[in-house]
């Protein structure tokens, strides 16, 4: 519970610093981002529950990536990471999550993400701000990548890439769980406005 509570300070503060730094007011960065100024408030005051469709519309709109909503400050010059040490961003009905391990620094960041799908359980993603490219390597398993209406079958060893900007949705079509690798390459975020 302490480790929850924490995370939410963190995000709380780090929308917060990203908002002001974009100049944005609560009230742009709700209308933009289409997310209540209620839900943004309390997100500001380390309240609520935000889930990660509430996480990658501000992230989009405020042109920086969801790691960077949710990390501290760096830890050193190398990092790594254990999927146990990190909690899942979205779990399914059916066992499925999505963990986002880290975000490379810089002026493109790149989010990595570890996918588990059950079979028959998707996870449908808005479409992100222009710029964002996706790749998803399926490392076992097999999914079913859907883009703009088109469906893809990605099988175990195979990579997919593409602009992440339309609807899209990552769905397991075997019978055994689909594991994959999911890197976002983020666009370079907005100038500050004074």
């Amino acid at each position: 519970m302490a480790e929850t509570a924490a995370a939410l300070r963190t995000v709380a503060h780090n929308v917060r610093a990203a908002r002001i730094r974009a100049g944005l007011t609560l009230e742009e960065l709700s209308r933009r981002a289409q997310v209540s100024k209620g839900a943004l408030v309390g997100l500001e005051k380390a309240q609520g529950n935000p889930n990660l469709a509430t996480l990658v519309r501000l992230a989009d709109t405020l042109g920086i990536s969801v790691s960077a909503l949710m990390q501290g400050p760096p830890e050193g010059r190398v990092r790594v990471v254990s999927a146990e040490a990190v909690a899942p961003l979205w779990t399914g009905e059916r066992g499925s999550e999505a963990r986002l391990m880290l975000t490379t620094s810089g002026p493109t960041p790149v989010e990595i993400w570890r996918w588990r799908l059950e079979p028959g359980e998707e996870y449908p993603s808005h479409p992100h701000q222009g710029g964002v490219v996706e790749t998803v390597s399926v490392t076992s398993g097999r999914m079913t990548l859907v883009v703009d209406g088109t469906e893809h079958t990605v099988e175990a060893g195979q990579t997919a890439t593409f602009d992440g900007d339309t609807p899209h949705t990552y769905r397991c079509s075997g019978t055994e769980p689909c594991h994959l690798i999911m890197t976002v390459h983020l666009p370079p975020g907005p100038a500050p406005t004074n």
